[in-house]
């Protein structure tokens, strides 16, 4: 007998959300390659740079030596004490082991806290434009999101009175990404000190999506940790992740630092579902905390000047508006103006249409809940840039 999608019946959370948006033009754009069409690729939400050579000669190491059984499951001692002493080093926060769990990823770590923290009958704020995954965990965990919105004008900033409009008598927490995807917009300290002093007084959690802590450009002050410690250590979540900083997507190591009920809540969690990270990207992950962070400062720096041209070479067509990003690797231009203002042509056809026609492969606003932008990630090279921001202008003012 054949069962069909039609007769299986699913758990009723799995009708609540959906597969992440970004995925489409990838998958296209696979598909391109293969038959040998030359695709610009502007849609990546990973570096592109290989991981540094030491990091990726202490995970050789760890084979060499047969370290590849299970470790403890909220990661090795070495590896979660190196977290902390990270987070000492840049913010002046102080966390002991047991308040650090090692994840697959920063997305898990913020699965966790949704899943420790968040439950039915919960309101939690979220901003957007935002990374959709975090609505989506939310939801998951059965809690209702309320959805604040960040606006072009003030090149996306998050401020307190902005994160503050969404609380009711029903909220439970704020959830917040600085630097954020897709605008690369940040929380700035002062408006970091007055959340927390109100959140601190009205009994909220803060979980802070830390992915892009790396990639602030121009010196800001970016001392969420410490801000939000000081104020509220018992009631502040922090989200970090090896990923975007050490070119480490694939390797799937991230981490949760927090109160420790939180964090065993937390284990509590990993141990019936992953587990341990992986034994081998522990050990690379300790290369990558404990030894110089210059190659970390070397990938700023060129993702700096890559940002620095792409907004010039943007500004080509006065039609394309685009707020700086204050860090992360992306930017997110207006394109409104090449839009049906009937609706017929939204900026998913937008994104769509100039893959098909131009082989390029971008992100449209509606995955981030901001429809008329176009996100491009500049985590490729000048000489790719240059040639995809060509292509999307010359298919923007097409018959214009």
């Amino acid at each position: 007998m054949t069962t069909t999608t039609d007769t299986i019946r699913l758990a009723e959370r799995t009708r609540h959300i959906g597969l992440s948006p970004t995925m489409k033009g990838t998958i296209e754009a696979e598909r391109m390659r293969r038959q040998g069409i030359d695709v610009v690729d502007l849609g990546a939400g990973e570096p592109d740079f290989p991981t540094p050579p030491h990091v990726t000669a202490a995970a050789h190491a760890a084979i060499d030596a047969q370290f590849t059984k299970y470790t403890a499951n909220p990661g090795v001692t070495e590896l979660r004490e190196a977290v902390a002493h990270r987070y000492r080093d840049d913010y002046g926060t102080s966390y002991a082991m047991d308040e650090v769990i090692i994840t697959a990823g920063g997305k898990q770590a913020l699965f966790h806290a949704a899943m420790a923290l968040f439950g039915p009958g919960d309101e939690v704020v979220t901003h957007t434009p935002g990374w959709p995954t975090l609505v989506e965990q939310i939801k998951l965990a059965g809690a209702t999101p309320v959805i604040v919105r960040a606006q072009p004008g003030d090149g996306f900033a998050l401020t307190a009175e902005l994160l503050l409009s969404g609380v009711t008598p029903r909220t439970r927490g704020i959830v917040i990404n600085s630097p954020g995807n897709p605008t690369g917009a940040l929380l700035s300290e002062a408006e970091a000190r007055e959340l927390a002093r109100e959140a601190a007084r009205r009994g909220l959690w803060i979980v802070i999506d830390l992915c892009y802590e790396k990639l602030i450009y121009d010196g800001v002050p970016h001392n969420l940790p410490k801000i939000f410690a000081d104020a509220m250590r018992d009631r502040v979540i922090l989200a970090g992740s090896a990923s975007k900083a050490y070119a480490m997507t694939g390797w799937r190591c991230g981490w949760m630092v927090g109160p420790k009920p939180v964090v065993s809540a937390a284990n509590a969690l990993q141990s019936h579902s992953t587990s341990n990270v992986s034994s081998i990207t522990q050990k690379a992950a300790i290369a990558a905390l404990t030894a110089s962070q210059d190659c970390v400062t070397e990938m700023l720096h060129v993702y700096h000047r890559r940002r620095d041209q792409v907004l010039a070479w943007l500004a080509e067509e006065p039609r394309l508006r685009c707020a700086v990003p204050q860090g992360a690797f992306y930017v997110f231009p207006d394109i409104s103006e090449f839009l049906s203002p009937d609706g017929h042509r939204t900026s998913l056809d937008f994104a769509d249409a100039l893959l098909r026609e131009e082989h390029v492969v971008t992100t449209a606003g509606e995955a981030f809940d901001a429809p008329g932008f176009l996100r491009l990630s500049y985590a490729t090279s000048l000489e790719r840039l240059r040639e995809g921001i060509t292509r999307l202008i010359r298919f923007a003012t097409k018959g214009s």
